[in-house]
């Protein structure tokens, strides 16, 4: 089987469309590379709990006013899949306006308000020894610590209590229950929801189709192991149907989950096995990404593909299928070692410890 989409239209920026008996599929625009996400209202008695926010700007916060004020829309919850701005950046907004519940996890909801708060008077030199141990150049570093400081600016404040959502939890929201899925690696602890009676799945930024979900490594855990937290939480969806309804924050919603679940692992692993055959020879990160990546980055693409290029060489470091040394410059390099040649990325993946510290 491969993936189908549905036929349904594309709903426009303040409107919204039927996906599934009481489900709402809304879309609203973001001023990035990537120019859109998909948002969702799940009915709840003569309310809706919306699933997600969009970007914490005054053009998303009409639209949704917009859709608010054409149906007649009162929220009773609202639930956000993970910390990322276009998720979270409204849920402080609506909460305050309709007096109702934030419901997330744990990990993300703390990761958002740390955030929000900046770096409220620390000192930035991890920030460049992480870009520099990349191998970025000193303009390239400046830019993106500059970038990173505005990141507050399109997240509302975050409110001070939120109702946690953990792995198994049921939620009832109006007829029907639904049961809370974690997934790891494109943030901490994302929320995906699954309905049995409607058999769909909300699955946020975890399962995208067409696209991969960016999984990064960034200054905050240099020496986090995100990929393998990505590739250790995607096989529980095998369980659900292979019919399963999967609605994507972007792109379209499809039907096919077996099969995507399998492309992204796959996805991964020939990138890893791309990494292991190019690192034969000593290797920069930045001299890597030609290897992942074969468009032209942007320099806003070139923040994530620096991030995801070092999720995949810890993924290797961690398996010690590639040594990591520092140079007399302070940047890493790596090399693939005798033994990688029978290097099983795959059976690493599931089989082995993600917390274990790297070693230099």
């Amino acid at each position: 089987m491969t993936i189908t989409y549905t036929e349904l239209k594309i709903p426009q920026p303040g409107d919204w469309q039927q996906i599934a008996s009481g489900v709402f599929w809304v879309r609203m625009p973001l001023p990035f590379d990537l120019d859109h996400i998909n948002l969702y209202l799940i009915a709840d008695g003569d309310s809706y709990v919306m699933v997600d926010t969009g970007l914490g700007s005054k053009t998303t916060q009409q639209h949704w006013q917009a859709l608010f004020d054409r149906y007649n829309i009162r929220l009773s919850k609202i639930i956000v899949t993970h910390m990322h701005p276009d998720h979270i950046g409204n849920a402080g907004f609506f909460t305050e306006q309709f007096k109702v519940p934030l419901l997330i996890s744990h990990d993300e909801y703390f990761v958002a308000r740390s955030i929000r708060a900046g770096s409220q008077g620390a000192s930035q030199w991890q920030d460049r020894e992480f870009l520099k141990r990349c191998g970025m150049s000193a303009e390239y570093i400046e830019q993106a610590l500059n970038n990173r400081n505005k990141i507050q600016h399109v997240i509302t404040p975050i409110p001070l209590s939120f109702s946690r959502l953990s792995e198994g939890q049921q939620l009832q929201i109006g007829e029907h229950q639904w049961q809370v899925y974690i997934g790891r690696g494109h943030s901490p602890e994302h929320v995906c929801l699954y309905c049995a009676a409607l058999n769909v799945l909300i699955s946020g930024d975890h399962v995208l189709p067409i696209i991969s979900p960016n999984i990064g490594v960034y200054s905050t855990e240099p020496e986090a192991n995100s990929l393998q937290r990505y590739l250790s939480t995607l096989p529980q969806f095998y369980d659900l149907p292979e019919q399963t309804l999967v609605l994507p924050a972007h792109k379209l919603p499809f039907v096919g989950l077996h099969f995507r679940v399998q492309e992204l692992i796959d996805h991964h692993h020939t990138h890893l096995n791309h990494l292991l055959e190019f690192c034969r020879e000593p290797r920069k990160l930045v001299s890597c990404l030609p290897v992942l990546f074969k468009r032209e980055l942007s320099a806003q693409a070139m923040f994530f593909a620096v991030a995801e290029c070092l999720s995949h060489l810890n993924y290797l470091v961690f398996a010690e299928a590639l040594s990591r040394t520092i140079n007399a410059d302070g940047i890493y390099i790596y090399q693939t070692v005798d033994c990688a040649q029978r290097f099983d990325t795959h059976a690493y993946s599931l089989d082995n410890s993600i917390d274990q510290p790297l070693q230099t």
